[in-house]
């Protein structure tokens, strides 16, 4: 068979049920072939946004999404949602075409060098030069996106591989990966300094949310009467109306989550890299602190925070382990109601009354009202924080975002992508006006598409955290952060690509429509082509992200 038809009947093989993706010419013998098989294409309007889909539908299905960019600027597009998938370690397997092999380095038409491109974003990267290996090279994509610590995996296709023979003898290849090596040798320190830990604190990281040991951490901050911090990329992997869950932490994060993170003298880090936007200056970071730091990824160990005990694993595995050295033992209640008494003053009143609404007040309502197993996505800034500080997740809640490489723009596509992997459950991006004009050609997309998303749009006409590091470290001194022309009315824009906005999402008033109105949980199983999107002029302007700020508080107030 042709190299074309092998690529798809591999992609089969893997359970790819659907992929985001434009084609372009270097891609057409895959494209010819696609016709013939169930797997679904999304054609999206812009090829960062595959990327993002892909991540959206990987974070909520726990299976690689897949995407695929035609060589030249197809493939530089996609090196940002690729990129954003690496940050936050999400599985995907990204194609780019290419053009053919003997011209490779010849300036052909639409040639870019997409390997050397990918190679600092990407946990693997192949360029298939040789038709001999390419079924076993798309066979450990898959296997080496979700092996260990996931990752996107990226694969260069010249276009006379797709043209090439594929014998039965070479698809038929097996292949194996190495698995990585646990190593629970200090597992014992661990136990013994939990042990004797007088104010211990649990941060978790994305690594907990991909583990789905939630419960499990949970279940072992009650047998340590320990808080849970968690970092921007592992909200929602506990239940945060838990007493013990204090939410977020570090430079944005909660002063209660703060406060126990800071003094707290042995510190359980489960699954995190300790961003800077956790520890702030790394030389003054837990400097009383004796740290426990689990990472499947045995390389995190020890590279931001030197730790006085690794432990490398996945993190079910060695909180279970961890629990079953303890499960005999017994601590004080001394620090656990200290920090339940700090948590209940932090607890403010989020319902607030005005016009302009309040980002609380609207991240309130949606919270409030969204199902259960809601699904909420977000944009990067000021909006990213708000959702991080009032939208609670609990039960099966989850929440998506962009953590390390912090991309504006990819909540509304990661929203589509994780709707495609679980349609049934409503999903609503929280969005700035800034962020969502970057991406707003994807209405496009999921109109075609009948994706029945929500957006939730804080619109205040500016690029609302950027302003306000210029009001806070620049005197004030406001430069390119104002849409000074306005933004769009997201509403006609929303019906120009033709979704059927319902009457109730249109502005009626200074303060848009009501946050009620658009967060009543009968309105979120929307009909085909329904995109709800909140009027202009929604939101005061004037409003901050409170607590920005190295994570180095020591107070507990106005959470």
């Amino acid at each position: 068979m042709k190299g074309a038809r092998a690529a798809v009947e591999l992609l089969e093989k893997q359970n790819v049920e659907v992929m985001f993706g434009i084609p372009g010419g270097v891609l057409l013998p895959f494209y010819d072939e696609l016709v013939q098989s169930d797997i679904r294409h999304i054609l999206v309007r812009h090829e960062q946004c595959a990327g993002h889909m892909a991540d959206g539908f990987a974070r909520v299905s726990k299976k690689p999404g897949v995407c695929i960019a035609t060589s030249g600027p197809g493939a530089t597009n996609l090196v940002t949602g690729v990129a954003t998938a690496f940050m936050d370690s999400s599985p995907m397997v990204a194609i780019t075409g290419q053009v053919e092999t003997d011209k490779l380095g010849g300036d052909a038409f639409q040639e870019a060098d997409s390997f050397s491109l990918m190679m600092p974003v990407t946990k693997h990267n192949f360029r298939v030069t040789d038709p001999k290996v390419f079924p076993e090279t798309m066979k450990k994509a898959f296997m080496i996106a979700t092996t260990g610590r996931y990752g996107p995996v990226h694969i260069d296709i010249p276009v006379d591989i797709f043209r090439a023979e594929i014998t039965d003898e070479q698809m038929a290849r097996e292949v194996r990966v190495p698995k990585p090596k646990r190593n629970l040798s200090e597992l014992l320190d661990a136990i013994k300094l939990l042990e004797k830990a007088e104010r211990p604190t649990i941060m978790i990281g994305g690594g907990v949310a991909w583990s789905q040991a939630g419960a499990d951490i949970t279940r072992l901050a009650e047998m340590l009467m320990a808080p849970i911090v968690t970092t921007l990329m592992a909200k929602g992997s506990v239940a945060e109306n838990h007493p013990l869950v204090l939410g977020v932490c570090g430079m944005h994060g909660r002063q209660v989550a703060n406060y126990a993170l800071n003094n707290c003298d042995v510190l359980l880090a489960i699954g995190t890299r300790f961003s800077d936007r956790v520890t702030g200056k790394l030389s003054e970071f837990g400097m009383k602190t004796k740290v426990v730091h689990v990472d499947i990824d045995s390389s995190e160990i020890g590279k931001n925070v030197k730790g006085r005990v690794g432990l490398v694993g996945d993190a079910w595995t060695v909180v279970n382990a961890l629990i079953a050295g303890l499960q005999k033992r017994t601590k004080s209640a001394t620090w656990k109601t200290r920090i339940i008494e700090l948590k209940k003053q932090c607890a403010c009143n989020y319902d607030l009354r005005s016009d302009p609404l309040k980002p609380q007040k609207v991240i309130h309502e949606l919270s409030k009202n969204l199902p259960d197993d809601a699904i909420v996505t977000t944009e990067v800034g000021q909006n990213q924080m708000w959702a991080a500080h009032f939208y609670k997740c609990y039960a099966k809640r989850m929440f998506i975002t962009s953590g390390g490489l912090g991309t504006m723009g990819f909540g509304f596509p990661a929203a589509m992508g994780a709707k495609i992997a679980r349609p049934n459950c409503v999903v609503a991006d929280i969005a700035g006006d800034g962020s969502l004009q970057m991406v707003s050609q994807e209405f496009a997309t999921a109109v075609e598409n009948d994706i029945p998303i929500m957006i939730c749009l804080l619109n205040n006409g500016w690029l609302g955290m950027v302003k306000q590091w210029q009001k806070l470290f620049y005197g004030s001194r406001y430069k390119a952060t104002q849409f000074t022309a306005g933004s769009p009315d997201f509403v006609k824009l929303a019906e120009a690509y033709g979704s059927a906005v319902p009457d109730r999402f249109r502005h009626r008033s200074r303060g848009g429509c009501s946050p009620d109105d658009a967060t009543r949980e009968d309105d979120c199983g929307l009909h085909q082509r329904e995109m709800p999107v909140e009027g202009r002029g929604v939101l005061d302007g004037s409003h901050d992200v409170a607590g920005l700020r190295p994570a180095r508080g020591d107070a507990a107030r106005n959470g």
